[in-house]
């Protein structure tokens, strides 16, 4: 099944060619799909290089500015839904997901789930977090998971993997989330669906190079998001 890895950038220049030939040297044969917002350190400009370098496994969408990171996973999606891929993958590119974990979402697919996440919260799974940031993620994933109904231990990862038909049954553009929360409202979503969704253990490591893109403006839209979402789970589940 062709593969295809969505990369959102944005500042990224000290990490992407390292992150991109360890997703080309992956067993699995992915394909790579860089969304770049016109980041001003040059992350597009060597995204092209690298692109040219493939010979047709790395492609880059350029967009004009920092559009959100929900609207760039939607613009991957679409591209790779374009592409014919048949199983459609995101992580950051910073290094926190890692890409050795990859062979073992796409096999747990090939099991029989729909969408898989590279999850904190299963045993096995884990993160390098200070005890303060461990105390927030969790609670902020916790009120999540309780508030929204949802069955998925790590409901904010954004290391996942989508079968097609997953992607296909959703209609993107109403995806009201343009920040982090896209990712726990993409789970809601997919869950009210009906589909089936995985988790396998991973290690979260903190960024190596680079600033975080985790503002206080992006905690408080991921709150409104929970709360505008969470009375939907009481009313009729779309078919």
């Amino acid at each position: 099944m062709q593969v295809s890895v969505i990369v959102p950038t944005y500042n990224e220049r000290e990490n992407i060619e390292a992150l991109i030939a360890q997703l080309l040297a992956l067993p699995t044969g992915v394909r790579v799909i860089v969304v770049d917002d016109n980041s001003p350190d040059g992350t597009g400009e060597i995204a092209d290089r690298l692109a040219v370098e493939s010979e047709g496994r790395v492609s880059v969408i350029h967009r004009p500015g920092k559009l959100g990171l929900g609207t760039a996973y939607i613009a991957g999606f679409k591209r790779a839904l374009a592409d014919g891929a048949a199983l459609i993958c995101s992580m950051d590119a910073d290094f926190s997901h890692n890409p050795r974990y990859i062979p073992d979402i796409v096999e747990k697919i090939e099991q029989g789930y729909d969408l898989v996440i590279g999850s904190r919260y299963v045993r096995g799974g884990g993160s390098n977090h200070n005890l303060v940031r461990k105390a927030f993620s969790w609670g902020a994933n916790t009120i999540t998971r309780v508030m929204l109904g949802l069955h998925a231990h790590d409901t904010t990862a954004g290391f996942r993997c989508y079968r097609r038909a997953v992607l296909e049954s959703l209609d993107l553009d109403s995806i009201k989330s343009s920040g982090y929360s896209f990712l726990f409202e993409m789970l809601y979503n997919v869950e009210r669906r009906g589909w089936k969704v995985g988790e396998v253990p991973i290690f979260f490591e903190d960024r190596r190079l680079g600033a975080s893109k985790v503002s206080k403006s992006e905690i408080t839209k991921a709150l409104l998001a929970v709360f505008r979402l969470a009375p939907t789970r009481f009313m009729r589940r779309p078919s």
